[in-house]
């Protein structure tokens, strides 16, 4: 069950991110400029960029970040992990 972050915190998820060859430098640079991003870095192993983002409620994260990200041209995979502390 997803739940409302209480007493002004703020929801935050790391978004694993698969590219399509030679798309990574440029979708990070699009990803880190999107509104919800904390940090965005293009990394070495299974997934290609790994996304820190954050919204007010995990509501804004999964529906304004993740679904953002993952219609970008040249992304091949998203996963969505929310934190839950």
């Amino acid at each position: 069950m997803l739940r409302t972050v209480e007493h002004g915190s703020m929801a935050r998820a790391f978004i694993m991110v698969k590219t399509a060859a030679g798309k990574s430098a440029q979708l990070q640079a699009a990803i880190a400029d999107r509104d919800g991003v904390a940090e965005a870095h293009v990394v070495a192993g299974q997934y290609d960029i790994v996304v820190e983002a954050e919204g007010e409620e995990v509501y804004d994260v999964i529906h304004g970040v993740a679904t953002g990200v993952r219609e970008l041209d040249g992304v091949a995979d998203t996963r969505t992990y929310i934190c839950l502390e």
